[in-house]
């Protein structure tokens, strides 16, 4: 059951030794929390994590990132810098079986007086019964429970195990952190790529880094990949460069990356060419993306964004189209999925246009994180008490429904120490025009009833 179940004690010497038949990608694994790369932000003084690891306090977790980001490396080296038992399951092919299993593998370590890490890599694969067979061991600590997913916790882990386990969100490895990884598996002797002498061209860097996507895993294997095409060209030379990368990935990526351009170049081409109007453009780059290998859902979520952002409340049909083309492509996939979002472009691209719902956001969270937290006033505030009630919790609140046009004129909802603020400013175009006209009414009400 070695690739279910890996359970490793926690000793350097077994930790040190590099298997050479193993994928760079494994035997690049860090064995040391200084070589771990990216992440800064869980290793602060002062951040939670920092603190459980440098004190050896630890507590239940669930790491949350995208693939290659670290999960499984990180949860070793919390066991290993803690001396902690080390098992994993995998929740892809694991089943309660197998959680038995490793609570007696931890009880049994516990007798012995150490600790035991318990890593659940793909924890939201399991389903609720499996899920909350972990609950009475994480609570009489027979184990620290540490658990790994790509998909946001809150929708797919249970709340009874959530609730006992401090989610860490682990970001896309940035350039710098797989500038790091690369140059260390080219230099490393022992388990890297040392002893070949290789150097790569600066094109041929960035190129990998960019295709790379924050993934190390798949950075690495595409290095070991590259560095086998090297040894089977007819080149002398041991510098891998853009040549060798290109034929590594294909007709495909070379015209996603033509002519340098970055990615993200294409996708701000989209989301402008459907701000300015241009629906045959916004198909364009939205074509140019796809041939060139890139995942629709990216596109789909971006296009939902766009929908909000750009054409707001001038037509609110908009959002609700870019967010029914995401679910198409989630149901169908492809080519289906691919006209949904192609429609959605077109109809956001010729779309009535307003930012004001944006801008308006913006400007209310620069006030929130520039301002005192001021107090709710009494009259909005809730009574479901005698004592609230008796506080005057919502005494000289207004029912809007009793009041003539459905409106309760001059009622202020700013706390009493702020003075109102007109964050939203709708536009003259499509339905923002009617919104307009409806905010101004109810504004000459407000001022009739201040006079």
């Amino acid at each position: 059951m070695a690739d279910l179940f890996d359970s490793q004690p926690n000793d350097t010497a077994q930790i040190a030794e590099v298997d050479l038949s193993q994928p760079l990608a494994a035997r690049m694994r860090p064995t040391q929390l200084e070589d771990y790369a990216g992440q800064n932000h869980l290793f602060e003084p002062g951040k939670p994590l920092f603190e459980a690891i440098t004190r050896g306090k630890l507590h239940s977790m669930i790491f949350w990132g995208p693939s290659g980001t670290g999960k499984t490396t990180l949860a070793r080296l919390i066991a290993k810098n803690s001396d902690c038992y080390f098992i994993a399951i995998s929740a892809v092919l694991g089943s309660v079986k197998d959680i038995r299993l490793a609570v007696e593998q931890a009880k049994l370590k516990r007798q012995m007086g150490q600790q035991t890490l318990l890593f659940v890599d793909e924890v939201h694969r399991f389903n609720k019964s499996q899920q909350d067979a972990f609950l009475p061991y994480v609570e009489d600590g027979t184990f620290i429970f540490v658990g790994a997913t790509t998909e946001n916790p809150s929708f797919e882990v249970n709340n009874a195990l959530l609730s006992r386990a401090r989610v860490y969100v682990l970001n896309a490895l940035n350039q710098s952190a797989l500038t790091k990884i690369l140059q260390r598996a080219l230099t490393d002797s022992d388990a890297g790529l040392g002893k070949l002498n290789l150097s790569m061209s600066d094109e041929a860097q960035s190129l990998l880094l960019d295709i790379a996507d924050g993934d190390a895993r798949r950075l690495l294997n595409l290095l070991e990949m590259a560095v086998s095409l090297l040894e089977l060209s007819s080149k002398s030379s041991n510098i891998i460069d853009r040549t060798i990368i290109e034929q590594l990935l294909g007709e495909s990526i070379r015209r996603f990356d033509k002519g340098g351009e970055a990615f993200y170049d294409q996708i701000s081409a989209l989301h402008k060419s459907v701000r300015g109007s241009n629906p045959d453009a916004a198909l364009y780059w939205f074509c140019r993306m796809l041939d060139g290998g890139c995942d629709p859902l990216y596109i789909a979520r971006r296009v939902v964004r766009m929908a909000s952002e750009d054409i707001g409340n001038a037509d609110p049909r908009g959002l609700q189209l870019a967010i029914n083309a995401w679910d198409v492509q989630t149901r169908l996939g492809s080519p289906e999925g691919e006209l949904a979002i192609a429609q959605a472009i077109v109809y956001l691209a010729v779309a009535a246009k307003s930012n004001a719902v944006y801008s308006a956001f913006k400007a209310a969270m620069a006030d929130i994180k520039g301002e005192p937290s001021y107090p709710v006033p009494l009259h909005l505030r809730n009574a479901p008490t005698q004592l609230m009630k008796s506080l005057e919790y919502g005494a000289e609140y207004r029912y809007d429904h009793n009041e003539s046009n459905g409106f309760a004129a001059g009622q202020q909802y700013f706390p009493d120490d702020k003075a109102p603020v007109d964050y939203y400013q709708p536009v003259e175009r499509g339905m923002e025009k009617q919104i307009a006209e409806k905010l101004q009414y109810l504004r000459t009400l407000n001022q009739k009833e201040s006079i």
